[in-house]
């Protein structure tokens, strides 16, 4: 092969892969933009759900939040009885 037909080759290759680059990065950001359209959908939906079903759920969320703190602080005292009452029994 001549000198001449290698530096077209050459040219030719080089313009090939930055034309196959390019494409790859245009389908890229054509996808990216797309998840990026989806997300904004997901984000507008969860607030939705959250401020037509979550918030009023929030006031009996705290009441039950409320009676459990009442349950856990009288564990130590029974855990203190329930101790008495198994070291006055027999062995």
């Amino acid at each position: 092969m001549s000198e001449t037909t290698l530096i077209i080759l050459t040219v030719v290759l080089a313009v090939v892969v930055v034309a196959v680059l390019a494409a790859a990065l245009i389908r890229v950001r054509r996808d990216l933009e797309q998840t990026s359209r989806d997300l904004a959908t997901l984000a507008s939906a969860l607030a939705a759900v959250e401020s037509d079903h979550l918030r009023p759920l929030e006031p009996a969320v705290k009441a039950i939040n409320a009676q459990f703190d009442v349950i856990l602080s009288a564990f130590p005292g029974i855990a203190a009885k329930a101790a008495m009452v198994a070291d006055r029994r027999p062995r």
